[in-house]
């Protein structure tokens, strides 16, 4: 526990570390376009032609959920009552909200009461800043005002032990020529005639992305992340690819598979578990024509011989499939049941690790009990 820890035992704190897995598809659309291309073009690596999704694309999404969801959030794009842009001091301030600043005179603090100050300071942000307790944030702003001065009894900045790494697409992708140019014609005013211009739109054919994150416990006690934080994580990521994906170029992503393995030894994890999955090519059309889940078969059978190889470090696997997502697994392939709860892949999962240890994901219901009061 470092000295930037808050002090509350009114929390449950997270107790053992969890590596995700979160995978979701792109069809003709542009999961996370390079403004400094010139034309928000996808990124995408030149020497393997894999799509590229950063790690601040999903952790927008992920905040923007969070926020609609009610929860309180730190950094955001909110307008301020000009109608300007906030400033960093701004969206602090209203995360101090429920602090009372009359309440505390800075210029007469005793080292207990200065103590006692900082634990409130401390409580009161990370309360109303589900975010910080999930990635941090920087701290470094001079507050103005009635906050003027509380700032210090924070720390520079938060470090988040929820991360995710930069994500790639498991095959090389195909920019869809067809999106490059469209013509948009629009009357310029009352009695004019319509003029035309073009409109760069670029997007790939198809991508299957695979995000690898990790739940590190000994970093939660900093931000106060909690059980009850990571439970919420178990369906976050697929509410976000549903809700938050709904711009003109963002439209076309789906979740497809969202995996937690929370481990039981302390300061253990495997390690780069995406790198276990891949594209069965046999199971699957040729790459270049890829154009939707139902063209492309998940590879899982290194990653479920990992989790069984390591099945005693292992206290429990979260898992939720897409009932349109097939997956190998040897030489067989599986598919969706009849219900939500049943999928092939969940059942070899639990042959795996222990019938016992594998926790189907009722996404829409588990979230609802995440919901604030």
């Amino acid at each position: 526990m470092t000295d930037d820890t808050y002090a509350d035992d009114s929390y449950d704190p997270v107790t053992n570390r969890s590596e995700i897995v979160f995978c979701y598809d792109a069809v003709d659309a542009n999961p996370n376009g390079n403004p400094l291309s010139g034309a928000n073009r996808p990124r995408i690596d030149p020497e393997t032609q894999q799509a590229i999704v950063t790690d601040v694309r999903l952790k927008r999404y992920l905040r923007d959920q969070l926020d609609d969801d009610g929860h309180g959030v730190y950094v955001r794009n909110v307008k301020n009552e000009a109608g300007k842009q906030s400033s960093r001091e701004d969206l602090l301030a209203d995360r101090m909200r429920e602090l009372d600043p009359d309440d505390w005179d800075l210029s007469d603090l005793d080292d207990d009461e200065a103590a006692e100050l900082r634990e409130e300071v401390f409580g009161t942000f990370l309360d109303a800043s589900a975010d910080v307790r999930y990635f941090g944030a920087t701290m470094s702003v001079d507050m103005k005002g009635s906050y003027e001065g509380f700032e210090d009894y924070l720390p520079d900045h938060f470090t988040g032990p929820v991360q995710f790494s930069p994500a790639k697409t498991l095959h090389p992708v195909t920019e869809n020529e067809e999106y490059n140019s469209l013509t948009s014609v629009i009357a310029t005013g009352e009695g004019k005639e319509q003029g035309g211009f073009d409109l760069d739109d670029h997007r790939i054919q198809y991508g299957f992305i695979a995000f690898h994150g990790l739940v590190d416990e000994n970093g939660a006690a900093d931000t106060k992340l909690s059980e009850a934080d990571v439970e919420r994580l178990d369906t976050l990521p697929w509410r976000a690819i549903k809700n938050q994906t709904i711009s003109r170029s963002k439209v076309g992503q789906e979740p497809r598979l969202y995996l937690r393995v929370e481990y039981e030894d302390e300061s253990f994890h495997l390690g780069g578990l995406t790198r276990d999955l891949d594209i069965d090519e046999e199971s699957s059309a040729p790459v270049d024509e890829l154009r939707n889940v139902r063209e492309f078969t998940l590879d899982g059978t290194e990653l479920v011989s990992r989790l069984g190889r390591h099945a005693d470090r292992i206290a429990r696997v979260r898992v939720v499939a897409s009932d349109v997502l097939d997956v190998t697994v040897g030489d067989e392939v599986y598919t969706a049941g009849d219900k939500p709860s049943e999928h092939g892949f969940y059942d070899v999962l639990r042959e795996a690790v222990d019938d016992e240890t594998v926790e189907v994901v009722d996404v829409y219901d588990e979230a609802a009990a995440t919901m604030p009061e």
